[in-house]
């Protein structure tokens, strides 16, 4: 408790102001942070339940990052009387005093959704005047209530997956320099998901609606153009929502492209995964690694068209080894089913 205390402590020097549940747009709106993922006031009722506060609005992506196969449940809260402006092109430009809440939980049996879950954590990404701030909270064993860890934490987890066998894995939730290592955009920590590209897409909201229209209807989002000029992300694993290649670039674009892009961290790689990239050589199409080392597996060039056997992109997608795999943060199993797909693109490319 003493170390928990100081680090409490620190934290709060860290993130100097103090945290409202509708704070105002000025200069000193900041957040600090909680023992307690309760405290918040981000849901009603059992936390565990998930049920968001008046407020709080849940929304979903159409293509989701992996993480070792953990479910998520997403949540966003604006300041009182703020909105945000569309664009079509990038994450969406969210108000300073925005809190973006993010829970990972597997289910007991995915087959059987009334079986039950276990949450694990719950990450929060705070807009401050400042900038984004990133606070961990880990779940207790009750499923009571989670707590503020800035140091990360490793949990046993296991479930009956989709195929019916059983899965045991020793779960990693990030430390807060982590969290900075993936949500970095120009050295400034950004979030990720939440464009509009992703949003675009229905919701259960006690009926079934576009989430933008949603968004709009409920006040939190100007300037949407008519649906059908907005671009919209197909769904990984969904024929139906797009072609092998966007399907496959989809994926690529929200587990590799927060890092490989022009302004992120692999910048330098030249190796651009961003969905809206439109030169095949940055994308990796016969293009030789700047710097892979070991990583490469011996193969000669990122992505071989019609041999996925060749193509370093999927070598490092499939390895476990932390000094080859990509993404090398937020995962220890391979995506099967991810790998899966791109494999096929590669191997439909000519």
């Amino acid at each position: 408790m003493k170390l928990f205390s100081l680090a409490l402590f620190v934290i709060s020097i860290v993130f100097t102001f103090s945290f409202r549940k509708t704070p105002s747009l000025t200069d000193s709106v900041s957040f600090v942070p909680k023992e307690h993922l309760s405290e918040y006031g981000f849901f009603r009722g059992n936390i565990a339940d998930q049920i968001p506060a008046e407020g709080v609005v849940p929304y979903r992506l159409n293509t989701p990052l992996f993480s070792d196969y953990a479910e998520k449940l997403r949540f966003i809260q604006l300041p009182a009387g703020t909105t945000v402006a569309y664009n079509a092109d990038r994450v969406l430009d969210f108000p300073v005093g925005t809190a973006i809440i993010k829970t990972f939980y597997y289910p007991n049996d995915f087959r059987n959704p009334a079986a039950g879950r276990r949450i694990l954590e719950t990450r929060l990404l705070l807009h401050e005047a400042s900038g984004w701030k990133a606070l961990e909270y880990v779940w207790n064993d009750d499923q009571t209530d989670a707590y503020l860890e800035v140091a990360g934490e490793t949990k046993e987890v296991s479930w009956i997956h989709s195929d019916g066998k059983k899965r045991t894995i020793q779960y990693a939730m990030p430390n807060l320099n982590q969290c900075k290592g993936c949500h970095n955009r120009n050295e400034q920590m950004q979030p990720i998901g939440p464009s509009a590209r992703q949003l675009n897409g229905d919701f259960e909201y006690g009926e079934k609606e576009n989430q933008l229209i949603h968004w709009q209807k409920a006040g939190l989002l100007t300037g949407l153009p008519a649906l059908a000029q907005v671009p919209k992300a197909p769904v990984w694993n969904d024929p139906a929502s797009g072609s092998l290649e966007t399907r496959a670039r989809a994926w690529l674009d929200i587990n590799c492209a927060h890092c490989h892009r022009s302004d992120g961290p692999a910048k330098t790689s030249g190796l651009h995964l961003n969905y809206d990239e439109t030169d095949a050589t940055q994308w990796g199409v016969m293009k030789a690694p700047v710097a892979a080392g070991r990583g490469s597996g011996g193969r000669q060039y990122s992505i071989v068209p019609g041999q996925p056997e060749k193509s370093i992109l999927l070598y490092r997608m499939e390895s476990t080894d932390p000094g080859e795999m990509m993404p090398e943060l937020g995962r220890k199993t391979t995506h099967t089913e991810g790998v899966a797909l791109v494999r096929e693109w590669i191997r439909s490319l000519k």
